[in-house]
């Protein structure tokens, strides 16, 4: 169960019952295939179609300001969080928070294996399709006492909403009730990396506004 606060107002209660994490999500199937081809080339075996809807435990789903990961090689990714909710479908954002080892073996495995954190701020879904494509995302890292620009552009690169539903199956842009889904990714300056904090936005130029979230990370060591 997760509360939000729904445009800076109501609160609201979602018992998350399915969880998805949409991959290889972008509209532009040259650079999909461009970056199937760089993970292939570090041993991350390519998707058997894109997008994938991958499942991953509801409880993965948290608001918490600080996370536990096992080991040192885990990495987040700014993504629009879409939500079933009881009023309505709504928009959000949150981190897709991956172990990188376990991707070189298991895309899937990989994303089952760390939290996902997401801001506890929705905005409804109907009041943004209009100007979809100029919501932007965001991403800063804190790493080493330094903080820099990790991820930033327009949600233009990815599948819009009706597109994204279609393909997974719904037949109108919305979800169930109690279903979350992260929607894709921008690329990462630099390429992804671990870090000791992790800090997104999602941003609303056209209506002047934005739902942000930071979260700390607390590496667990690995025992052999």
């Amino acid at each position: 169960m997760l509360r939000f606060t729904l445009d800076g107002e109501a609160d609201i209660e979602v018992d998350i019952r399915e969880f998805v994490i949409a991959g290889w999500a972008g509209r532009d199937d040259a650079a999909i295939q461009e970056h199937i081809d760089e993970l292939r080339a570090i041993g991350v075996t390519p998707p058997s179609a894109t997008p994938l809807f991958y499942r991953v435990g509801c409880n993965l789903a948290t608001t918490a300001p600080e996370v536990e990961m096992l080991g040192e090689h885990t990495s987040g990714e700014v993504e629009v969080l879409l939500v079933g909710t009881p009023d309505g479908t709504c928009v959000g954002v949150g981190s897709d928070h991956t172990d990188r080892q376990a991707e070189s073996w298991s895309v899937a495995h990989s994303k089952q294996l760390c939290p996902k954190p997401v801001a506890a701020e929705l905005w409804r879904l109907e009041d943004v399709l209009p100007h979809w494509d100029q919501l932007r995302l965001a991403s800063h890292v804190v790493a080493d006492g330094d903080r820099v620009s990790y991820q930033e552009g327009p949600v233009s690169g990815l599948l819009p909403p009706g597109d994204l539903l279609e393909r997974f199956g719904r037949k109108e842009i919305a979800l169930p009730t109690g279903t979350a889904m992260l929607c894709g990714t921008l690329p990462v300056a630099g390429g992804p990396r671990p870090a000791a904090r992790f800090e997104m936005a999602l941003i609303d130029p056209v209506r002047g506004r934005r739902i942000e979230h930071a979260y700390a990370v607390r590496p667990l060591p690995v025992i052999a």
